[in-house]
């Protein structure tokens, strides 16, 4: 026999299990998103403004050294002057160096490039101390969670929003030791309803 109860019931099951299926999809779609995130910080790092790069000039001391990308995106080497890096990757950058220095300074320039420091990234919402922070390599949400003093009580500690310094909008992930932050990004702690 049919009834209001067995109706209300039924129905309730139904909207739960539509709930969950497209909660489940977004986080599953999210965790893909996380991997591919993951995957590309340690690859494909592009150097910014506030990247500290070491170059190694090999056999020439005084050309060698630590220098910082400054604001338009170039950093100033001895001989050679104002060199663009911003978004060449370190490969890139010790190959534009050495073709420079081969073009009238140096014969077979070896030329060596590696991030000595990274830029920093921000955090702002429901932790204790929202800021700025120093990156470190492989450095996950949830470490800079607890370098920025922890959770609010106030915080939602399932979903984080991520910002990347080139992202024009910030994506949504599931609040885990997986997600990676990378130089530059905005991550925000978003407040929690219930």
């Amino acid at each position: 026999m049919f009834t209001f109860r067995t109706c209300s019931l039924a129905l309730t099951l139904g909207l739960a299990a539509s709930l969950s299926a497209c909660q489940s999809g977004t986080v599953s779609d999210r965790s893909n998103v996380t991997v591919e995130r993951s995957a590309r910080a340690v690859a494909d790092y592009s150097l910014g403004s506030g990247d500290q790069v070491k170059v190694t000039v090999f056999g020439q001391p005084e050309l060698s050294g630590q220098f910082e990308i400054d604001g338009s995106g170039s950093i100033s080497l001895p001989l050679i002057g104002q060199i663009s890096a911003i978004g060449q990757t370190t490969p890139q950058l010790e190959q534009a160096i050495a073709e420079r220095l081969s073009d009238g300074f140096l014969l077979n320039p070896r030329v060596s490039a590696e991030v000595a420091n990274y830029r920093p990234f921000f955090i702002l919402g429901e932790v204790k101390s929202p800021g700025e922070y120093p990156y470190a390599s492989g450095l996950s949400v949830v470490n800079a969670v607890a370098a920025a003093g922890g959770y609010s009580y106030r915080a939602n500690k399932r979903t984080v929003y991520i910002k990347a310094i080139n992202g024009e909008e910030e994506e949504a992930f599931q609040l885990n030791s997986q997600v990676l932050v990378q130089p530059g990004d905005t991550i925000r702690i978003g407040e929690r309803i219930f």
